[in-house]
């Protein structure tokens, strides 16, 4: 497995080591001593997945103390564009993102932290994406930025007149706007 630091502290890239031979593949998707090894010290509480089609953009989302959601996110098939934004104040890459592609194919792995906002923008049809999260979902505890936000200016892959966005994702607040819990 090799890790990869971002430009960012706290965001980490994983690549698994992948055995392949004609039968097909076989890598560990996560190991506990590896992992913590590597500095990713989470107890992973839940794994969750979602299913979506072309177009679909989720997020940005994030959860307050006590209540944060360190996030280990993949994609099982097809192919996303995931995006995870500073929102820690104080620190000097915040309102800073970073986006990776996450596929089927790469197999890699992303791990987000709390005190970032996360989402991801869907570029293939029948995408599956995965996630293991260290805490458990709390409504009242959520907050989000828009995924559009002019201030961000993320380049989600997707044309923004073709985006599929769910009605709560619309009317979240812009980033100017934004007070972060971090």
């Amino acid at each position: 497995m090799k890790v990869t630091r971002t430009d960012i502290e706290g965001l980490l890239i994983i690549e698994p080591s992948v055995f392949s031979d004609d039968r097909g593949y076989f890598f560990e998707s996560y190991s506990e001593a590896k992992y913590k090894k590597a500095g990713i010290t989470a107890d992973f509480i839940q794994d969750n997945q979602s299913f979506s089609r072309k177009g679909t953009v989720r997020g940005l989302h994030g959860q307050a103390e006590p209540f944060a959601q360190g996030k280990l996110v993949r994609v099982i098939t097809g192919r996303v564009l995931d995006i995870a934004v500073d929102v820690r104040k104080g620190s000097p890459t915040y309102g800073k993102y970073c986006s990776i592609e996450l596929s089927a194919d790469n197999k890699l792995q992303f791990w987000v932290p709390g005190g970032f906002l996360h989402g991801f923008s869907v570029l293939e049809d029948d995408t599956i994406f995965a996630y293991k999260v260290n805490n458990y979902y709390h409504k009242d505890s959520e907050f989000g930025v828009l995924w559009n936000d002019p201030t961000l200016n993320i380049d989600w892959g997707v044309a923004p007149d073709e985006a599929l966005i769910s009605p709560k994702d619309m009317f979240l607040s812009d980033f100017k706007s934004f007070n972060s819990p971090y």
